[in-house]
């Protein structure tokens, strides 16, 4: 059995990892971009989606598992593995923010279509992942809390549903109100994708003094 307070947790990780940019913006262009069979495309890439994030989470958590069990050191590792991606990964966003950078207009690959959807859903999904902190968090959590697998298992089924509702909630609000919801969006994805992010030295340091404390975390015996 799972408790209702960890479960709650988890439920709060997914809620904040499903607020990511990479498949939302995916979503948006299926639907400013795809005029036939905007729906069946959009779900087969949400399906896409959701399946690389209950695999990976599979694959992660009885790997953790069997590494707790046979080496009584799986959690350690896994805890060490999140907060040293999390460093990295703001140390990257302060490197960044010490000089200009031109954005870069975003659309969809030219071979897109509702057949490749699907694969696109796991190429998009599967590179935005080593920025999902929460994610490997929450994988952390059950780890420790020493779960069942079946009960894990279908923990990580709704961690994956609920990382994909966001898209749901874009693709029905598109698909209710068409040209008015495509308007907005467009004006959205022009304002996130277009024009100069401007050089931040505050900002680069602040990100850094972040990854040196989350780094104390890896290295902390």
């Amino acid at each position: 059995m799972i408790g209702s307070g960890l479960l709650a947790g988890i439920g709060g990780l997914a809620l904040a990892d499903s607020l990511n940019p990479a498949t939302i913006v995916a979503i948006t262009l299926i639907l400013l971009t795809v005029s036939h069979r905007t729906v069946v495309s959009a779900l087969t890439f949400v399906l896409g989606a959701m399946s690389t994030v209950f695999a990976l989470g599979v694959v992660i958590f009885l790997g953790a598992n069997a590494a707790a069990d046979a080496l009584g050191e799986g959690l350690i590792w896994l805890r060490r593995g999140v907060f040293l991606i999390a460093a990295i990964t703001l140390g990257i966003a302060g490197l960044r923010r010490f000089k200009d950078r031109e954005r870069t207009g975003i659309d969809l690959p030219s071979w897109f279509g509702v057949w490749t959807a699907f694969p696109l859903g796991i190429l998009v999904t599967g590179a935005d992942l080593p920025n999902a902190f929460p994610y490997f968090i929450a994988i952390e959590r059950m780890v420790a809390a020493d779960i069942d697998i079946p009960v894990g298992l279908f923990v990580l089924a709704g961690y994956a549903l609920v990382y994909c509702i966001p898209c749901l909630i874009l693709l029905a609000l598109g698909m209710a109100h068409g040209d008015k919801v495509r308007t907005r969006l467009r004006k959205v994805l022009d304002r996130f994708s277009t024009g100069t992010v401007k050089r931040s030295i505050p900002a680069a340091i602040a990100l850094f003094v972040l990854a040196a404390a989350v780094l104390t975390i890896v290295l902390w015996p």
